[in-house]
């Protein structure tokens, strides 16, 4: 069996996360329970969202993004059956790689999942606004890539007065190297175009009525992107889907903390463990 985790985060997945913060061997064997059980696990991140520029400038739409994820089986000749972790937008990525692959993917664990728009949110709606319009995101584009000028220490204090310290090392490094890039920031604002275009429709109920055995989604209590009203929605319109409210006060960007990336590791290896123990 092989654990696939689809954009846990643009910048990292909380696994390499949890891997570069266990401080103790109590971290470390809740990490090795995690894992353990599982004959392989892959992170497969967003295709074009990279410290170097490995595409050459190449933009990724959604849609896209998906066909990695696809390909990425192919050329792997992976035979296992594959359990899909997605974060927020990677939770709709796993949704379409369960239906493009129905045979393999025997389970698909959302974690605080983005699989519509929020029309209530007025974060959301400003994203709307930037990523629609090209002169704003060109805007965007080049001042976001214009920080990587700045030196490293000034980045990681931006870094940490707009994410905050309880924002991991790894996390705050990564965003001081990533995320500065100009291919790195035009494929994130072009990428988020295509996501909103995709869930201004609405969700394929019927499909994940026709699979909510194989579904588990997890939402935070406080999450733009994955509102309670959309947890509602879900257990109103496939009440098999097994759901889950996360009240620790973690966030959407829960891998960029270790306290956020051990809690959702312990709990998605509860949901694979009570999976396979059926």
């Amino acid at each position: 069996m092989l654990c696939l985790f689809l954009e846990i985060l643009v910048l990292l997945p909380f696994t390499r996360n949890l891997w570069n913060h266990c401080s103790s061997p109590w971290e470390e064997w809740h990490l090795y329970q995690f894992l353990a059980f599982l004959r392989f696990q892959a992170a497969v991140g967003a295709s074009g969202h990279t410290e170097k520029n490995w595409e050459h400038g190449k933009l990724y739409s959604l849609q896209e993004q998906i066909d990695h994820k696809i390909e990425f089986i192919k050329v792997q000749n992976i035979e296992a059956p594959l359990v899909l972790v997605g974060h927020s937008i990677g939770s709709y990525i796993a949704l379409e790689m369960l239906r493009r692959l129905p045979e393999k993917a025997m389970y698909c664990i959302g974690l605080y999942p983005f699989l519509a728009l929020n029309l209530q949110s007025k974060k959301q709606a400003v994203i709307v606004k930037v990523i629609m319009s090209r002169v704003l995101s060109t805007m965007v584009t080049l001042f976001v890539a214009s920080l990587s000028l700045l030196p490293r220490q000034v980045l990681r204090l931006i870094s940490e007065l707009s994410n905050g310290k309880s924002w991991s090392n790894t996390a705050h490094e990564a965003c001081c190297s990533h995320l500065p890039q100009y291919h790195t920031i035009r494929n994130v604002l072009y990428m988020a175009r295509t996501e909103f275009i995709k869930l201004s429709e609405t969700p394929d109920w019927e499909f994940m009525r026709e699979n909510q055995e194989k579904i588990s989604f997890l939402y935070g209590i406080d999450d733009h992107w994955g509102p309670l009203q959309m947890f509602e929605e879900v257990s109103r319109q496939a009440s098999g889907i097994a759901l889950s409210i996360e009240r620790e006060g973690h966030t959407h960007g829960f891998c960029c903390t270790e306290a956020g990336s051990i809690w959702v590791a312990r709990h998605v290896a509860s949901l694979i463990k009570n999976k396979l123990a059926r």
